[in-house]
């Protein structure tokens, strides 16, 4: 058992509690330890922050699942405690390896306990010394002994030194962000496309917005909470344009721009589409990964890039750079495919999907597609939720019968015994990577003969500068 103690002052609460513009007061004489584990350092957190605690508990960052409304389905729970992907598919039965992902400790199956406040994982969003990582297989601890990772490989993941970081605390940075958003789907620029490790410290050509020798923003610049509430929405968790989201017109609103006819396209056209030409421009990004030759006996291979090609643990991938977006009407709604929900194997399935068309408070909004194929229940149609990680897992025993078996169980789905291989994608928004303004998109990247828009797919007849310039 260790022991803590806080040394404060009404001073340093007042200071503290009065807002985002002031800078986190100095934590290295208020902290005293030793800690053993992150939820002694969460009591200690608590001693002057319960408020924050609680706050936080409430948000999609502690509970993974809000309410939203849908079109179609009207108000259902979502989020990634029950949402569906074509990365690793599902939390259900694998959620020490998930969680190691969780802003808390200990989620290791559904028996973990939301409203215990030390739970909660202080440490992981306001690190500044850049120690603090999550052990990839501890349900959201930190390495409290130095440890093997990847496993049998002979590297060291070494044991976080608590009493530094509580003493170090701060506001959160590009890396304590990108600790999990840039590691999304197993790994480092495997996911987004527009967010990895290349934005920890980007230069102005990487991203204008959090270049070291331009703005040097950081996240939480853009995405301001109130009361641990972040602003933005991810696309593969959320179905609704409402709540708390942002976009562009949050800094940059009215007439940013000098020529007026750019003006004019700030209706129809998402600033994202001029300003973000590709993304994946540093590191690659995984665009293709196909479940169903994992577990077999083949050869590992790379492609030119130096990424894994095939994993037997994962099957085949595909990967790709300086990647050109994929231009569809969005406004701001998703039609998606949720854990249980009917499909339909004989065809591609979108596991979500943009919703929008010309002309309805849409615009054109630039996105990456993730493809690939997986289980699915062949009796019943509906995506498989294997068991991956832990014992009995697919990892483990390369069986998908009895893997898949156990998830659904787990995930409390009906399973037929029966299963298949369904290709699927996913649309992910592209959001970061922002250009200077001098390689935005000219006209003729559009416009031009071999312009990227099909304009056809976007509801019109051809070229509307070519039509417009015919009626004059």
């Amino acid at each position: 058992m260790s022991h803590f103690r806080i040394v404060g002052s009404s001073l340093f609460l007042a200071l503290f509690l009065a807002g985002p513009a002031l800078a986190a007061p100095d934590h290295s004489s208020l902290i005293k330890g030793p800690f053993s584990t992150g939820p002694e350092v969460t009591k200690a957190c608590l001693q002057c922050h319960n408020a924050q605690a609680q706050a936080f508990m409430k948000t999609v960052h502690w509970t993974w699942s809000s309410r939203q409304k849908t079109p179609d389905k009207g108000e259902v729970t979502l989020g990634k405690i029950n949402a569906v992907n074509n990365f690793c598919i599902a939390l259900p039965s694998n959620e020490p390896r998930c969680t190691s992902c969780h802003a808390g400790y200990g989620w290791k199956d559904a028996s973990f306990d939301f409203s215990k406040a030390e739970n909660v994982d202080c440490l992981v969003c306001h690190d500044t010394t850049g120690t603090y990582k999550k052990y990839p297989t501890a349900a959201g601890h930190p390495a409290y002994k130095d440890a093997e990772w990847p496993m049998k490989s002979g590297k060291k993941w070494p044991a976080v030194d608590l009493l530094k970081v509580a003493k170090s605390v701060g506001k959160p940075s590009r890396q304590t962000c990108g600790g999990c958003h840039f590691f999304g789907g197993g790994g480092d620029h495997v996911k987004h496309g527009d967010l990895d490790s290349s934005l920890i410290k980007p230069t102005r050509a990487m991203d204008v917005h959090m270049a070291v020798d331009g703005a040097n923003m950081s996240c939480v610049d853009c995405h301001q909470g109130k009361d641990h509430v972040i602003p933005g929405k991810a696309l593969s968790v959320s179905v609704s344009s409402g709540g708390t989201t942002l976009d562009c017109s949050t800094c940059h609103a009215g007439t940013p721009h000098k020529n007026p006819q750019l003006n004019m396209h700030t209706d129809k056209v998402a600033c994202q589409t001029c300003h973000i030409p590709t993304f994946a421009r540093t590191l690659p990004t995984k665009v293709w990964w196909d479940w169903s030759t994992a577990g077999q006996d083949k050869k590992a291979t790379k492609d030119a890039y130096g990424l894994a090609t095939f994993a037997k643990m994962k099957g085949d991938f595909k990967w790709a750079k300086n990647v050109q977006p994929v231009y569809l009407w969005f406004d701001g709604n998703i039609d998606r495919v949720l854990m249980g929900q009917k499909i339909d194997p004989s065809k591609v399935v979108h596991l979500n999907y943009p919703q929008g068309q010309r002309g309805r408070d849409s615009k054109i909004t630039p996105f990456k597609i993730m493809r690939g194929k997986q289980p699915y229940d062949s009796g019943n149609d509906v995506i498989a939720v294997p068991h991956l990680f832990g014992k009995g897992g697919f990892w483990k025993t390369f069986d998908w019968g009895s893997a898949i078996a156990a998830g659904m169980k787990t995930a409390g789905i009906p399973y037929s015994g029966k299963y298949g291989w369904v290709e699927t994608d996913m649309y992910w928004k592209v959001n970061h990577m922002v250009v200077p303004k001098e390689q935005a998109l000219k006209c003729d990247a559009c416009h031009g003969g071999n312009g990227r828009l099909d304009w056809k797919a976007l509801g019109y007849s051809e070229d509307p500068r070519e039509l417009a310039m015919r009626k004059r």
